[in-house]
């Protein structure tokens, strides 16, 4: 069974009713507002978007195109997007580890019989910065993990600066990571997740 089956919060939003046009032809109108698990045909989108929020802080992305399609389709139900109209304008994108703290390999490989999602980027687009959507797609991804039933914890990397956001998103700092790419330095944070039987009975999933 498909995991989102078992999401409410996930459910795709219905398109609205169909309308005439001026030409008596009946259109469909694209939902306002919809979050899914992602999937390869999503990763040109999001890699714009990545690129864009990225390149411009760090000089490079947490994920390039071909490792985006990569995890889209290993691991497509570890993945959240914002839709607007049709429109991606968030997402994050995880994978699954095996290890109490992430190392070098984890930013390429999927480990499915791990327990701890790694959070490898979320991402706004720019147009819809500054106005909450990053927390509140966190928010909405850490209940979707708690509705997965080999997810025990959630882990990420984040430059200094990003530190008191996550922290207010429920992320505790576990120290300095042992991850580094180029000359950066990442803190690792980490956000329980749990019990798959306990969230079912109080969130209905």
């Amino acid at each position: 069974m498909s995991a989102l089956s078992t999401l409410p919060f996930l459910k795709p939003v219905q398109l609205r009713s169909p309308r005439s046009s001026p030409g008596g032809q009946r259109r469909h109108t694209l939902p306002a507002s919809e979050f899914r698990c992602l999937s390869p045909e999503d990763a040109v989108s999001v890699f714009e978007i990545e690129r864009e929020a990225f390149i411009s802080v760090s000089g490079d992305c947490p994920l390039h195109l071909d490792e985006i399609r990569h995890f889209l389709s290993l691991c497509p139900e570890l993945s959240l997007g914002w839709f607007e109209e049709g429109r991606l304008v968030a997402f994050i994108i995880g994978s699954l580890w095996d290890q109490e703290r992430l190392s070098q390999a984890a930013l390429t490989l999927h480990k499915p019989q791990g327990s701890a999602v790694h959070i490898h980027v979320l991402a706004v687009h720019r147009t819809v910065r500054q106005q909450g959507k990053g927390s509140i797609l966190m928010w909405r991804y850490l209940q979707h993990l708690r509705c997965l039933p080999f997810a025990r914890r959630a882990l990420l990397m984040c430059q200094h600066f990003l530190v008191p956001f996550y922290q207010k998103c429920g992320f505790e700092a576990l120290g300095p990571c042992e991850v580094t790419v180029r000359d950066l330095a990442f803190v690792e944070m980490q956000h329980p997740v749990r019990g798959h039987a306990f969230m079912r009975r109080n969130s209905g999933c």
